[in-house]
């Protein structure tokens, strides 16, 4: 199929342009959304398994540096982008940290963790079969390059559908818990209690201790 990340990457490139590094300028509508969905991405981490490394796909212009940071999470980062844009955005607010951002789809290191928060909302024309098939690529991907586990946000088929929009993608999410049920491990956790109209699936390697 016809690689739909190209326009998307153009697409998040813009957002970048008119909103600067906002939650606007990675396509979220507040900074407490986007503050709230990386908390419960972070999920994934164990306290008892610090320090830790960890692959941010989709960092935008590093939001989750940020809140490691504030946290004093001891955590080896990398974050991956598919738009240049963002990843100039990113360096230039964390220039001390620059070499840790990378414009890419897929990690070349094994990490203990890689979380991914918003890369599969936005499928512009990409029909559904097709995009579906990218993220489970992307999960393969993930899955393989993640010691511990990963996780990954979707928004969901549950939305209300006078406020769906055309060019996102709202998947099913038991349909995702299934999938990294039967491909990734016994140690999945599906959240979608926490006041958005998306839910958060964690994937452990190993029972939590």
């Amino acid at each position: 199929m016809e690689d739909p990340l190209h326009p998307i990457a153009d697409y998040y490139a813009s957002r970048i342009r008119s909103h600067g590094c906002t939650a606007a300028g990675v396509d979220w509508n507040s900074a407490a959304g986007q503050r709230l969905r990386l908390e419960v991405l972070l999920g994934i981490v164990s306290p008892a398994d610090q320090p830790f490394t960890l692959d941010d796909y989709g960092c935008g212009y590093g939001a989750l540096l940020d809140l490691l940071e504030e946290r004093r999470w001891p955590a080896d980062y990398r974050g991956l982008d598919i738009a240049a844009e963002m990843i100039a955005a990113a360096v230039a607010r964390h220039p001390r940290q620059a070499g840790w951002f990378a414009v890419g789809r897929a990690s070349a290191r094994r990490a203990d963790y890689a979380v991914a928060s918003g890369i599969f909302n936005v499928r512009l024309d990409c029909p559904d079969a097709d995009w579906e098939r990218h993220v489970a690529a992307t999960l393969d991907q993930m899955h393989e390059h993640a010691a511990r586990g990963f996780a990954f946000n979707c928004l969901t088929a549950y939305s209300d559908p006078p406020k769906r929009q055309a060019q996102l993608y709202y998947a099913d999410p038991r349909h995702y818990f299934d999938l990294c049920q039967q491909r990734y491990s016994k140690y999945v956790a599906l959240r979608h209690d926490y006041g958005l109209y998306e839910f958060t699936i964690l994937v452990r390697k190993a029972p939590l201790p």
